[in-house]
């Protein structure tokens, strides 16, 4: 079991260990397996740019060059936004008790995109949050599993069967799409000019 998620709520500090819920919990899974002629199992590798050479698992990576092609060692760069200034980065939400202060609408919880739902168990009766949280307030905060550069949006609420969840969000960005130019109405023909084409002394 991973390490656990403290929450500090009120005068307390609550444990919960997150359990992460995804469709092969759900539904289960399955694998396709590619054997060869032989009935050996194949393994994934790349081809590389000369179209010949093919290197197995393991064999690539990742670099960091500047401008002039030099190596450049990772711990040395510092992230910056598009104004050039320098990104604090956040630290892991496991690394110290996560304060519950923060509450959200139901409204702000639907416009985020879920990526991530987590089962919270916890072996302690905290009996004030778990009665707030199926009353159905939802808590709001940042949230970082390893640290990074930015924290996501943490909800903590409750479902209909009184269990406690994680949900790991984003806000949703909408982008309105439209005709750039207002197309006029055109206007109708009176039609006299069909009825001229139209002469039944033809028939």
């Amino acid at each position: 079991m991973g390490k656990p998620l403290v929450f500090a709520y009120g005068n307390a500090e609550f444990s919960f260990d997150p359990m992460k819920i995804d469709r092969s919990v759900l539904y289960g899974f399955k694998e396709v397996e590619v054997l060869d002629e032989r009935g050996q199992r194949c393994e994934l590798a790349t081809l590389a740019d000369d179209g010949k050479t093919v290197v197995g698992r393991g064999g690539v990576t990742y670099a960091y060059l500047a401008p002039d092609g030099a190596w450049c060692d990772k711990a040395a760069l510092k992230p910056v936004d598009l104004e050039g200034r320098e990104i604090q980065p956040v630290a892991s939400s496991f690394s110290a008790p996560v304060p519950l202060a923060e509450k959200a609408s139901l409204e702000e919880y639907l416009s985020h995109n879920v990526r991530s739902v987590y089962l919270m168990q916890s072996d302690g009766s905290p009996a004030e949050l778990l009665a707030e949280l199926r009353g159905g307030t939802i808590f709001k905060f940042p949230y970082s599993f390893r640290g990074g550069l930015e924290a996501d949006a943490g909800f903590l609420l409750a479902g209909a069967d009184g269990n406690v969840f994680l949900a790991v969000a984003s806000p949703t960005r909408i982008e309105f799409v439209g005709l750039q130019e207002a197309a006029g109405a055109a206007e109708e023909e009176s039609g006299e000019e069909e009825a001229d084409l139209l002469d039944f002394d033809m028939i």
